[in-house]
């Protein structure tokens, strides 16, 4: 019988991540919340297609804080991604695939969605 050796801890809280891998990461989710993000948006739009009521029913809705903060973690989400998407294409054209360059092209990413995070913000709010 061969005995196997498996690592004892397999808490994710005190695994250290590096930068690269929480962008990609990051990508994923993104790409994710942008999947369910269709159909909130799809809603809206069918609702706001249908009537004169309805449009007024949807464009009442997005006064609210809810709302808006949903359609700004949408807006977030798809920066996050196009910035992502921008990065993984570079990398596979052969570019910032070495260690130094992905750390720095990832936080490029983090810096630059921020910003248009926070211009979302401030066009939504």
């Amino acid at each position: 019988m061969v005995k196997k050796q498996r690592p004892v801890n397999l808490q994710l809280t005190t695994i250290s991540f590096p930068i690269t891998a929480i962008a990609s990461i990051l990508h994923r989710v993104s790409g994710v919340i942008m999947f369910f993000a269709v159909a909130i948006l799809l809603w809206m739009l069918a609702q706001s297609l249908s009537s004169e009521a309805g449009f007024a029913s949807v464009k009442a809705m997005m006064t609210g804080g809810f709302a808006k903060f949903i359609l700004w973690g949408i807006l977030t989400a798809l920066a996050y991604h196009l910035v992502g998407g921008i990065r993984h294409l570079i990398m596979d054209m052969g570019y910032w695939e070495e260690l130094p360059s992905g750390k720095a092209s990832a936080a490029v990413a983090f810096v630059i969605t921020l910003i248009l995070s926070v211009l979302a913000g401030v066009w939504l709010w």
